[in-house]
């Protein structure tokens, strides 16, 4: 049997870029199977449309880095052209919440670059002289964008991997996995290959491979046509006039796709009711075939089209090609590692293979070699996914994305499929008293509360209508006492004789002494913020950690990894276990009603004690996220009901109330409290974050520990009050300094308590400190940087 370092399944854009990119960085041993040839799958029917257009900037660069790629660098190191034509690209719209959203997405784009424009109507008809402007507000314009041939730069990337010594097996077909001896055993029809790592990019056959793999990958096939036309008149008549290729033009709200293509146009709709294929395997003859044409399923849009752009009317359909392509619960890529399986990653799942291929393959590389991730990886992360992604969820999810394609895309955006998964046991106590839901990774959590039945939130990149709402939220907390469901959480015990010393090498922080609470950031090998834990210190032998929900698979991940070689079992109890907090100035007073423990000063803040509260068992943590005199009572699942009913009984005559996930975020907002998967990331150090109080680094060793405190030009997180307006800052708001941008919001809110307009926003010139301007859907807001947190600085309420 050979033995290799890595064996990448799938030869479409993605593997092949992987494999060109590991190669790129070094390593030698390295092999790609593909069951056909390289491209078959979707590849090589896809569009080729490339883009910077993006809500995200890790996703933003990874289609930025496969245009520089495809137009640049491949063609440099092989001689021959990819295909590539810079066309430039616009999205038209008629809706108004369109052009905040392209506001923003520029803001985005003016930190992180990338040259995207708004553009109004007149210049819509610059651009495209073919497109009619009835009912349009603007667009935005992207100069960079283009399109290119999918084979040629497949192509051309595994010349050069060829070329630097990895090795790639056509008509290969995969036929088992399975990990042996600390190998994947990788069986093939022409052999078996021993590997140290195994990487599924198999595209439209990820989910077979990922059983395999046993790995749960929640993707889907969906069939997406797109037509080319024959010959049309205006565009031969452009191209005989020597004009410059159209570019690219969208419609959002009609859900469509035009490129110029030769002489005519391709046409690509995206349906509402998408239709999905072969959702429990693909056949295993499938390769470079395609689907039947059918038309009918996208008539109205074809004809929306041919409204807009009166030409496309004028030439015939030379060809429909009707192909699957896969699509996530979110429309992401899946790009890291595997949960739960070691030296297991996925490159797979996008829906626009060729476009994040490029960049894709760099970026797991980079991450497989280096042992981090370039940027930060929550968007594309696979693990933001867990067990509850089940079939159901991806297929309802593959449909809603696929028919949202084009959707506005608005901060705080719930949208309505895959939902009532996971229910808290206290689900419905929270719709009783008025809850909105939101989904977090896979379970229902209140957002805000309405006092109307049925209230749902209106969608906005302006003030909705729970700001009002959230205002009667934070004023109870602030006043007098309200209760939170914060069942969410991630939730892990850690035991053994070695918990102490486990947790004194996990991270920046030292251990809490036994019957305290503390901070401990887990680092990644270049210093970055991987997880944020509390940790509570139960017994020397007892700890028991909480994170952010999104954050389950990667922190058990983390946890189980870096346990090894400690006398530690490391358990997840998130499902097993509900918290509810209890936060206010009259707090202490509701839960004396309910536990014979004294809650004075011998029970201190940062502390936690096992006590009874109305007679069952609780881990009673003396901490808040909001600021204020509160506890996090933690519990069996099972007593949670019982508990709760107890505490809005006995809540009563103090007015009680309850809070959601938005106040939380505006008052640990007023706090400076830093959010993970937001504020903290894997890009930046938790010196670099403020966070300096929780790093004891003298004198220990701990993963990531050298390269923070080594970290060259450092960034710095400030806190920011904003002038007001009628929008509050959500994130990735571009901040400005003399006319040049020098930062990036990543959170932000109206502060309830304090009237101010609030952002935590990283600065990449840390020395500019006057004169800041936070942009904010177009528009400069004046922003001032603030010493201290402009709640309770001295921590007096918390304390009390």
């Amino acid at each position: 049997m050979n033995e290799v370092q890595v064996v990448i399944i799938g030869g479409g854009a993605m593997g092949t870029s992987l494999l060109y990119h590991l190669a790129k960085l070094g390593w030698r041993d390295i092999v790609l199977v593909e069951k056909n040839d390289l491209t078959h799958g979707s590849t090589w029917h896809a569009a080729g449309l490339c883009t910077h257009f993006s809500h995200n900037a890790t996703i933003q660069e990874l289609r930025a880095t496969s245009v520089r790629l495809y137009r640049d660098i491949l063609p440099q190191e092989t001689g021959q052209s990819c295909g590539f034509h810079r066309s430039g690209a616009m999205r038209i719209t008629r809706n108004p919440d369109r052009m905040d959203e392209f506001a923003h997405v520029v803001g985005l784009s003016e930190f992180t670059g990338y040259n995207l424009q708004l553009i109004t109507p007149e210049r819509i008809a610059q651009l495209h002289p073919l497109a009619k402007l009835d009912g349009l507000l603007g667009g935005i314009y992207e100069p960079d964008d283009g399109h290119v041939d999918p084979s040629l730069a497949t192509n051309a990337m595994a010349q050069v991997a060829v070329k630097n010594g990895a090795t790639i097996q056509r008509y290969n077909p995969v036929q088992s996995i399975r990990r042996e001896g600390g190998l994947w055993i990788i069986e093939t029809a022409k052999g078996t290959l021993r590997s140290r790592h195994v990487v599924n990019a198999a595209g439209t056959w990820g989910f077979e491979v990922g059983r395999m793999m046993g790995v749960n990958v929640p993707s889907v096939p969906v069939l997406h046509q797109y037509l080319v036309t024959d010959t049309v008149p205006d565009i031969a008549a452009r191209i005989t006039a020597g004009q410059s290729e159209l570019p690219i033009i969208r419609d959002p709200e009609e859900s469509w796709y035009v490129r110029q293509e030769r002489d005519g146009f391709i046409l690509g709709p995206y349906e509402k009711n998408a239709q999905v294929w072969s959702v429990d395997g693909v056949p295993p003859s499938f390769g470079a075939e395609l689907m039947p044409p059918d038309l009918e399923r996208v008539e109205h849009i074809i004809e929306a089209a041919m409204a807009r752009i009166p030409a496309l009317g004028s030439a015939g359909v030379k060809t429909v090609i009707n192909g699957p392509i896969t699509f996530t619960p979110d429309a992401n890529p899946l790009i890291g590692p595997a949960h739960g399986v070691e030296n297991a990653w996925l490159l797979t799942g996008s829906s626009m293979g060729v476009m994040e291929g490029g960049g894709a393959g760099k970026f797991l590389a980079h991450w497989m070699v280096h042992g981090a991730p370039p940027m930060d990886a929550l968007a594309v992360d696979p693990r933001r996914f867990g067990a509850w992604a089940d079939r159901d969820y991806r297929v309802a999810k593959a449909i809603e994305c696929f028919g949202l394609q084009f959707g506005v895309h608005y901060p705080f955006e719930e949208r309505p499929a895959g939902r009532n998964i996971n229910l808290s046991p206290l689900h419905d106590h929270m719709l009783r008293q008025g809850a909105v839901m939101g989904f977090a990774h896979g379970t229902e959590r209140p957002n805000w509360f309405s006092n109307r039945q049925g209230d749902v939130a209106h969608e906005s990149f302006r003030r909705a209508n729970w700001f009002e709402h959230v205002a009667h939220e934070v004023e109870a907390v602030a006043n007098r006492v309200a209760l939170a469901d914060l069942s969410v959480f991630s939730k892990f015990d850690v035991t053994g004789k070695d918990t102490l010393a486990f947790l004194d090498a996990l991270g920046a922080n030292r251990a809490p002494k036994p019957g305290r609470i503390g901070l401990t950031h887990v680092l990644t090998p270049a210093g970055g913020v991987a997880s944020e834990f509390t940790v509570t210190v139960i017994t020397p032998e007892h700890a028991y950690l909480t994170s952010a929900a999104a954050a389950e698979e990667m922190d058990f991940d983390i946890l189980r990894a870096r346990a090894q070689g400690f006398a530690v079992t490391i358990t997840n109890v998130t499902g097993a276990r509900a918290v509810i907090g209890v936060m206010g100035p009259l707090s202490r007073q509701l839960l004396s009603h309910l536990t014979s423990t004294h809650l004075d000063s011998t029970f201190p803040w940062l502390s936690a004690k096992e006590i009874e509260v109305a007679g069952k068992p609780v881990l009673a943590l003396r901490v808040s996220y909001v600021g204020e005199l509160g506890w996090e009572l933690h519990m069996a699942a099972e007593d949670a009901v019982s508990v709760f009913e107890s505490l809005e009984g006995e809540g009563k005559p103090f007015h009680v109330g309850f809070y959601g996930a938005y106040a939380a975020n505006s008052m640990r907002l007023e706090k400076g409290y830093r959010g993970w998967g937001s504020d903290l990331t894997t890009e930046r150090t938790p010196l670099e974050t403020g966070l300096a109080p929780f790093v004891k680094a003298e004198g220990r060793s701990f993963v990531g520990r050298d390269a923070m405190l080594s970290k060259h030009k450092p960034w710095e997180m400030v806190l920011l009050e904003i002038e007001g307006g009628d929008t509050d800052p959500f994130y990735s708001h571009a901040v400005f300094a003399n006319g040049r941008s020098v930062g990036i919001v990543t959170s932000g809110a109206y502060g309830y308590r304090t009237g101010k307009t609030l952002a935590l926003a990283f600065l990449r010139e840390p020395q500019v400190r006057d004169g800041l301007s936070v942009k904010i859907l177009g528009r400069m807001r004046p922003a001032r940087i603030l010493a201290t947190p402009p709640y309770d600085p001295a921590n007096e309420r918390l304390k009390a």
